[in-house]
């Protein structure tokens, strides 16, 4: 029987992103070695079969590896460094978080008293690492067995995704995935900000804008913003206007310029500022 690095390889056979047969699932592959350097992470679940990489936040360091699942309940920009090689590349797969199949899970372990109590008002971070013990593995490796086939990722994948879910939930710190489904947790409002600044983060907001949208204070919201993010929200907003930024100046023909004005920067030479301090190079180097 195949290993899951064997099955993730061969379902990521080039560098990069490998879309899957499912949506909502990814396979990455990396061959070299990543030094730190800042990144923005999608809300999801990452399984590493092969390598590690190592996340660094705020003042925290945290690896995810075969032995650990990295689970992000909202999308986050962070610093990564990556540990592979040629010989013994990474390889990730990547699987959305549905808040449909959340919400077909939790009733049932309410039923069963298995949610963590008082989330209303838990101070809980936007991610949690996950121990990949033997259950969780089994689900792992079935998912990538029916990812070899379309017909049987149609058929079995949503199933198997949901048992992966399951997993996570049973596990004793997986309170900022409940915390995510429910409405009145602080994470889950944060949440909804996130959704907003992600799509709108070209225009002026404003954070007492975020925290009208999700009926608080700004003084709570700031606060519960740092708590789930680690992050201000305008350093956050500042985070996700770089990587953007990042992402279109890779595109051939883009000038910087165009670049600032698309990601909401209004003084271009703000943005080369701003985009070497947090890239450690300039905007023009990153440029094709």
């Amino acid at each position: 029987m195949k290993s899951i690095a064997e099955l993730m390889s061969e379902l990521a056979p080039d560098e990069g992103m490998n879309d899957s047969v499912l949506p909502g699932i990814k396979l990455f592959r990396c061959s070299a070695y990543g030094a730190r350097g800042p990144l923005c992470y999608s809300q999801g679940i990452m399984i590493v079969g092969q390598g590690k990489k190592r996340i660094y936040l705020d003042n925290r360091v945290f690896d995810y590896d075969p032995q650990n699942t990295l689970v992000m309940t909202v999308p986050m920009p962070v610093e990564c460094e990556t540990f592979a090689s040629k010989e013994e590349p990474v390889l990730v797969m990547m699987i959305d978080i549905e808040l449909a199949q959340l919400n077909r899970l939790i009733p049932i372990m309410d039923n069963h008293h298995s949610v963590p109590q008082a989330l209303g008002e838990s101070r809980l971070p936007g991610y949690f690492i996950a121990p990949t013990g033997e259950a969780i593995e089994c689900s792992i490796h079935r998912l990538l067995q029916a990812l070899q086939s379309p017909l049987e990722a149609e058929a079995l994948g949503e199933a198997m995704v949901l048992e992966i879910l399951y997993r996570l939930l049973a596990l004793p710190n997986a309170a900022p995935l409940y915390a995510l489904a429910l409405s009145h947790t602080r994470l889950s409002r944060i949440d909804k900000a996130l959704s907003y600044l992600h799509k709108h983060y070209a225009a002026s907001i404003e954070v007492d804008q975020l925290a009208a949208l999700v009926n608080m204070s700004p003084s709570a919201f700031h606060r519960c913003f740092k708590e789930v993010t680690a992050s201000s929200p305008i350093q956050y907003l500042k985070k996700v206007r770089l990587n953007k930024a990042k992402e279109l100046l890779q595109q051939p023909g883009v000038k910087v310029k165009q670049a600032a004005i698309e990601v909401g920067y209004e003084s271009p030479a703000q943005f080369s500022r701003e985009f070497k301090r947090y890239f450690s190079h300039s905007p023009g180097e990153c440029a094709r």
